[in-house]
């Protein structure tokens, strides 16, 4: 058989449309007599003249119902013929069809008689329906000849009486007679066949007898047509009967509507429907089920999390072949429910219900021991991630063993998730128990602030280990727990505020005591207040406005809050002015050089007050900096689109801090990742690993600016030009060494080496994307370390990027992969991601905590964002595995041609630029 190719019309994704071509056929024309007696009849354009002028309206419909408004044809006067030639296009594509539809085509008549009935001043002439599709399930396609019903409007209906096809009547003739046979009408239909399939190509194309049969084919209808005319006349039309009687009112009396009934007429309307390449054949366009409605956080106890939506069945019966539950005494209908999958199962509830009852006093409970196997079954439960679901199955047995579990801190939250908190005896059990509890890390306690837990119980329950956290720890996690006061019950109105949450009191308050934890506290509120895009809800703006409206408050009543409060009103002052002329050279078409001179200018202004700071201020980006004054002379700005600006401070102890300031950009997920980093560089030196990592600090001060260190350093890409060894040069003229092998000295070369094997593992944990030697900087005294976290979990703009960052470059001043350098590296690499796979439940938790944060390569698939950050540790291999596995990584990343080639693309484009 030949290949049968063909398109299905879900697919066709393109508007509806047809052509008007023209309307053949006539009528005998009305006595001049009639016309006198009838004053209705002689108003009506085409029984005034047989050319008179119309217009047509076409409308999809379905299932006795319009689908879209009619479409009407522009105005055209008509000399010698009814031609449009006009294509319409109706408001549908193809791909919305269903089966049944039609096209309901009315022409409409002039008739400004206000007798006649009609819209306005028309009647309709005729009317046709006509079916989108065929007897096979095609789209209909190509010129189509469809019958006009006079004086009837089409109707579109599934059982239309103004069908653009007559089916033929048979059995007509009676027992034993022949039917009448119009051997003229067979004919006719058979070479209209014939020329259809010429124009479709069908029929090859040959000029001198196509041109031979087109005007035997003309002669033959001349004649045709008299011959139907004259037998028309003979006999009367049942059809036109019914039509006279409806329409006798209004035509004038008996004498016109006798008239009108021998007035016999044929008319045919021709239409062109386009052509595609291919048949296109009916499928029904298959939607996809609806979303989970939205609603509030469940308790994991609760939801268990989502879970996937039920199968869609088949109604009774469909699906009986072979299905040995679909007989006939039982049949059941599946429906789908949005809500299933975030609502508990009755049946599950029940049997939670029940087993919870014989568990609940706890009187035996409290001696049960489990055997080797089931304390294999809670060890694996145990070793479960934060991200993990437990079964119904694994809560049962967690509950059971409960007071065994007591002893191990890892079982507190594997138990919180098994309670059912809102049932009141358990709750109340459960609560006593938390507190006989062996204490749990703070890392651990910061899963218990997610959404998922809502029990104010728990919350203060990790809200108490959280205490046990200095100031400085809780300075790492401090990002993470200002987003999670979303989850809080707080009330944004009226003097109760915070005083229902033990998280939003325990931070005012610990804020309040120390300034450095204060300062980073207010500024993190202030740009929750300031976020007011569409993805960050208005109650979200309101608890934090009230949570900053409470920690002034609290502030005032500490000994040296005033002052406190004061400093952080001149920051915000200080960070408005530099707002100010960031905005001003950003939207400046100026050059550098007037550009710098123009901010020079504006920090030597007084009305400003940055050349001298009294008293000293902690600078909002490291609190523990208290500058004086500003250095116009060490101003620059940079070559960018957004033309941040370089401005050095004079510090209280007689030194400099320069900062970078930025407008137009949002800093929070720059923020995130430096966050990050500074964490895993604690988490490696309690490991006793000090890869010499160098986080420099950034503070988004609003959703559109913010600061950053400026750390002395030289990209990559600005060295990589000068020497063929672009790191090993640039370090061996900063810290030569001629006893080294390789020329620099052995602690630079050692900082260089441990801060690429850090930076390496963690960019890739943390999937940084984006990563081109422009934003790979390299200090003089060896510190390498990353810049620009615009794409982060995996996102890259840039085709067939690596997922580790290592270029040659970085190796061939490690003294190439055979060196021992490198092999060090390498070492220092699987070093660092064993300590940091062993921390992987907190940096998890930390993930989990900024899911709502409005971070954009967060907020793209916030469901996924931890899942990414756990791939990555390969959390489900042990550790000899998972260092194999990185070992691939690097190897890989080392010996891929596409990020060379994205390397030198890009250079290029910077230098096009320049």
């Amino acid at each position: 058989m030949d290949s049968y190719s063909f398109a299905t019309s879900d697919a066709l994704d393109h508007p509806v449309s047809i052509r008007i071509i023209g309307l053949e056929g006539d009528e005998p024309p009305f006595r001049q007599s009639t016309l006198l007696e009838s004053p209705a009849l002689r108003h009506v354009g085409s029984n005034i003249s047989p050319h008179s002028d119309l217009y047509v309206t076409v409308q999809v419909w379905a299932g006795s119902k319009p689908l879209t408004v009619p479409i009407q044809t522009a105005y055209k006067s008509f000399r010698s013929e009814r031609r449009w030639n006009e294509w319409l296009t109706l408001p549908i594509t193809y791909s919305n069809l269903p089966l049944n539809s039609c096209l309901a085509i009315t022409l409409w008549d002039l008739s400004p008689a206000s007798e006649t009935p009609g819209i306005g001043h028309t009647i309709p002439f005729g009317g046709t329906t006509l079916p989108m599709f065929d007897k096979d399930n095609q789209l209909q396609k190509g010129r189509q000849k469809c019958t006009v019903h006079r004086h009837k409007k089409a109707d579109g209906n599934d059982n239309t009486i103004t069908p653009a096809f007559e089916s033929k009547k048979r059995g007509a003739a009676r027992k034993g007679e022949l039917a009448p046979v119009d051997k003229d009408a067979e004919e006719q239909e058979r070479m209209e066949k014939l020329f259809k399939k010429h124009e479709m190509g069908e029929i090859p194309r040959v000029e001198w007898l196509d041109q031979l049969v087109f005007r035997g084919f003309e002669k033959k209808t001349a004649n045709a047509s008299i011959r139907a005319m004259q037998r028309q006349r003979i006999g009367t039309s049942n059809e036109l009967n019914a039509d006279a009687k409806a329409l006798a009112k209004t035509n004038g009396g008996p004498s016109a509507l006798a008239e009108r009934n021998s007035r016999p007429s044929k008319f045919v309307l021709n239409v062109e429907l386009p052509r595609f390449d291919f048949p296109v054949v009916f499928a029904d366009r298959e939607y996809p089920p609806p979303a989970i409605s939205t609603l509030q956080h469940l308790s994991i106890s609760q939801s268990n999390v989502l879970k996937p939506p039920p199968e869609v069945q088949f109604g009774p019966g469909i699906n009986a072949v072979g299905d040995a539950s679909a007989n006939s005494n039982n049949r059941l209908v599946r429906i789908y429910d949005p809500e299933v999958g975030a609502r508990d199962n009755p049946a599950d509830a029940k049997h939670r219900r029940l087993f919870r009852s014989a568990h609940r006093n706890g009187i035996m409970d409290k001696d049960l021991k489990p055997n080797a196997k089931v304390r294999d079954e809670l060890n694996l439960i145990m070793s479960y991630g934060p991200t993990h679901a437990l079964t119904p199955e694994e809560m049962d047995m967690v509950w059971k063993f409960r007071y065994h579990l007591t002893r191990d801190k890892r079982a507190l939250t594997k138990f919180v998730k098994s309670v059912n908190w809102q049932e009141a005896t358990e709750a109340k059990q459960a609560a006593q128990l938390l507190n006989r509890w062996t204490a749990i890390d703070v890392d651990d306690a910061l899963e218990l602030f997610g959404p998922s837990f809502d029990s104010p119980i728990v919350r203060a329950y990790a809200v108490e280990r959280l205490r046990k956290a200095n100031d400085h720890d809780l300075l790492l996690y401090l990002l993470q727990l200002v987003q999670a006061l979303k989850y809080e019950h707080i009330v944004a109105s009226g003097e109760e505020g915070t005083q229902d949450s033990s998280l939003a009191r325990f931070l005012i308050a610990r804020a309040a005591d120390n300034f450095k934890l204060g300062n980073y506290f207010h500024w993190y509120l202030m740009v929750e207040c300031d976020d007011s895009s569409p993805d960050q809800d208005i109650d979200y703006r309101n608890i934090y406005r009230k949570v900053a409206y409470d920690f002034m408050v609290e502030l005032v009543k500490r000994p040296n809050g005033a002052e406190m409060r004061k400093a952080l009103l001149r920051q915000a002052e200080l960070i408005t002015i530099l707002s100010k002329i960031s905005g001003d050279i950003k939207l400046s078409s100026e050059s550098i050089p007037k550009k710098i001179e123009r901010v020079k200018h504006f920090l030597h202004d007084p009305k400003n007050e940055l050349l001298h700071i009294d008293p000293p201020l902690p600078l909002p980006l490291d609190p523990e900096v208290k500058v004086v004054g500003v250095i116009p002379e060490e101003t620059t700005v940079f070559k960018s689109s957004l033309c941040p600006i370089k401005v050095t401070f004079r510090t209280a102890t007689g030194g400099r801090y320069p900062i970078i300031f930025k407008t137009g950009d949002d800093l929070r997920q720059d923020q995130l990742v430096i966050q990050i980093i500074t964490l895993m560089d604690q988490l490696l030196q309690k490991e006793n690993l000090d890869l010499k990592l160098s986080p420099y600090k950034i503070l988004a001060t609003s959703t559109t600016a913010g600061a950053s260190q400026f750390v002395p350093s030289v990209s990559f890409q600005s060295i990589a030009s000068k020497y063929s060894n672009p790191a090993l040069t640039y370090l061996k003229q900063n810290n030569p060494d001629d006893r080294e092998p390789l020329g620099i000295r052995s602690e630079v070369l050692d900082t260089y080496v441990k801060s690429c094997a850090g930076y390496c593992v963690i960019t890739y944990i943390l999937g940084v994307g984006d990563r081109h030697l422009d934003n790979l900087l390299l200090a003089p005294d060896g510190h390498f370390f990353h810049a620009d976290f615009g794409f982060i979990l995996g996102r890259d703009p840039k085709p067939f990027a690596p997922v580790m960052k290592l270029t040659k470059e970085m190796v061939d001043c490690m003294g190439g992969v055979q060196s021992e350098h490198y092999k060090m590296f390498k070492q220092y690499c699987f070093l660092a991601y064993a300590a940091l796979r062993k921390s992987s439940n907190l940096i998890l938790n930390l993930f989990s905590l900024m899911v709502d944060a409005n971070i954009p390569d967060i907020r793209l698939e916030p469901d996924k964002a931890v899942i990414k950050v756990k791939e990555r540790f390969h959390l489900e291999m042990g550790e000899e595995d998972a260092i194999r596995c990185l070992e691939r990584v690097i190897e890989d990343s080392l010996q891929a041609l596409a990020p060379v080639v994205i390397d030198k693309l890009h250079e290029l484009v910077q230098a096009f630029r320049a």
